[in-house]
């Protein structure tokens, strides 16, 4: 665990299923780093625009709700569902809802202690200064096993496929803050790589530019 006066930020992006929140967690726990699941705050600004409009998904109440997020309201139940990824993805494309978002991310990543904060677009759009950045993916047909032995929705594995398929392209090809791999990010492809060994990379990666900056 390095100093609390410490500024330093871990970007970790890569689509869903990939294992980039777990290789996060780990990264916080290893470091002493505070941890942010950014998709969190879109699963619950996308269930709660849901459930407020009874299955119909109003942006501009989306907007008002981003708006008014707290941190508690990332504890909910229902936020991990398929559901709930859905709703993620369709908001998270709506620039007004990033906007009300950034500031929230922005201030989190430069916390003092550093932070590692996980999503779509840290590396290139929320944290494009970080310290770190990984992209973390994997291959289709793994990352819908993953998922799909995950939900307790009784979808089947074509369906748990075609949904991450859907959403990869809505998450690449949006408007606002596609997802990209930036330039400088480290690539863990976890289809042939355990898990296990893409958090010992990780780490290594990290030391190295802690080590790099004199921390």
């Amino acid at each position: 665990m390095r100093g609390s006066g410490l500024i330093f930020t871990v970007a970790v992006d890569g689509p869903a299923a990939a294992g980039k929140g777990t290789i996060s967690r780990a990264l916080a726990s290893h470091f002493g780093f505070a941890y942010l699941d950014t998709g969190l705050l879109y699963r619950a600004v996308g269930v709660r625009a849901l459930d407020d409009g009874r299955g119909v998904l109003d942006p501009h109440w989306a907007a008002e709700l981003a708006r008014r997020l707290e941190e508690a309201d990332l504890e909910r139940e229902g936020l991990r569902t398929g559901r709930a990824g859905r709703a993620a993805s369709k908001v998270a494309a709506i620039p007004e809802v990033r906007a009300a978002l950034l500031d929230f991310q922005k201030r989190f990543a430069r916390r003092e202690g550093g932070a590692v904060l996980d999503g779509r677009d840290i590396g290139s759009v929320i944290c494009p200064q970080a310290e770190v950045k990984l992209f973390v993916t994997a291959a289709d047909e793994v990352r819908a096993a993953r998922r799909h032995a995950e939900l307790t929705e009784g979808q089947s594995f074509e369906q748990v496929l075609a949904d991450l398929r859907a959403r990869d392209a809505r998450d690449a090809s949006r408007d606002a803050a596609p997802m990209v791999r930036p330039s400088d990010a480290l690539l863990l492809d976890t289809t042939d790589l355990s898990i296990d060994a893409a958090v010992a990379k990780a780490i290594a990666h990290v030391n190295e530019r802690l080590d790099a900056g004199g921390a």
